[in-house]
């Protein structure tokens, strides 16, 4: 099975400038979740809840920190989990594009 989580837009703070530490900007996180279902799902809300209470409680520096932090906390919340696709954007940042850094993690089942 997998799951989509696409465009979980909220506020945070991340970021190594001085304003980014402590204006909040937006965020949008995007994931595919790859999992063994054998009776037991995966809920997408939790999911999503988990996913944007870490970014806004941790305070990332960078998004490279925030991708390895999160795969590994989903990894322990969701054991199920195969194939993690996570996708982190920054939209406004560069007043003429939008950033984002991606991973994907293969986990043991």
């Amino acid at each position: 099975m997998t799951i989509h989580i696409q465009d979980l837009k909220f506020q945070c703070i991340i970021g190594i400038l001085d304003f980014e530490r402590t204006q909040e900007q937006d965020v949008i996180v995007n994931l595919e979740i790859d999992y063994t279902y054998n009776s037991e799902f995966i809920n997408y809300a939790d999911v999503a809840a988990l996913l944007q209470d870490t970014m806004q409680k941790e305070k990332f520096l960078l998004i490279e920190d925030a991708l390895e932090h999160l795969s590994a906390l989903l990894k322990i919340n969701f054991s199920n989990i195969i194939l993690l696709n996570l996708k982190i954007t920054k939209p406004s940042i560069l007043p003429n594009c939008k950033v984002s850094v991606s991973n994907i993690y293969k986990f043991d089942s």
